[in-house]
């Protein structure tokens, strides 16, 4: 149980008092519980009765994307996972993370073999790419800044033979 977990409930509670789903009060009392959460099910239980609103932080902790001799895109609204992997031989992934439910941390663990891999951090956004390992390839690093902000993304890994870029929304 992380304190990110905790704090995207709080988001999600916000939003029900927006949509008029919830009282003020109500959300006093939950937003009590689910920063004292211990355990998932007890996160889970403020949000149950509530329609339409989803803890996918919880469920969705790690995702591998596997790409060979193709393309992976991901672009609008997605659910971006605590560690995200990527394993790209030959093709393309293009990461666009400026419309997504990110996380305050994504770990991105990088496996590129003669692949190229596009990130599209949103404004306010860090990123460290310092634990990443180029040989006979190229890291385009347009962002430039490992000091935090927020949201943080924390790149390791290697990449041989191919090229990672990392550009910063203008919005």
């Amino acid at each position: 149980m992380s304190d990110a977990e905790r704090e995207h409930v709080v988001t999600l509670l916000n939003k029900a008092v927006g949509r008029g789903m919830i009282t003020l009060d109500e959300f006093t009392v939950r937003t009590d519980t689910a920063l004292g959460a211990k355990t998932r099910a007890d996160l889970n239980v403020v949000l149950l009765d509530l329609p339409g609103m989803v803890n996918n932080e919880v469920a969705r902790e790690r995702t591998e994307l596997k790409n060979t001799m193709s393309t992976t895109t991901r672009k609008g609204h997605w659910v971006v996972p605590n560690e995200l992997v990527i394993r790209n031989t030959l093709g393309t992934t293009n990461l666009d993370f400026t419309a997504a439910e990110v996380p305050p941390v994504v770990n991105v663990d990088l496996d590129v073999s003669l692949g190229t891999v596009k990130l599209l951090v949103p404004a306010g956004s860090s990123v460290d790419a310092d634990a990443v390992e180029i040989t006979a390839g190229e890291l385009k690093d347009k962002v430039q800044n490992t000091t935090m902000g927020n949201p943080h993304f924390q790149l390791k890994g290697s990449v041989r033979g191919g090229t990672v870029v990392i550009k910063r929304s203008k919005r």
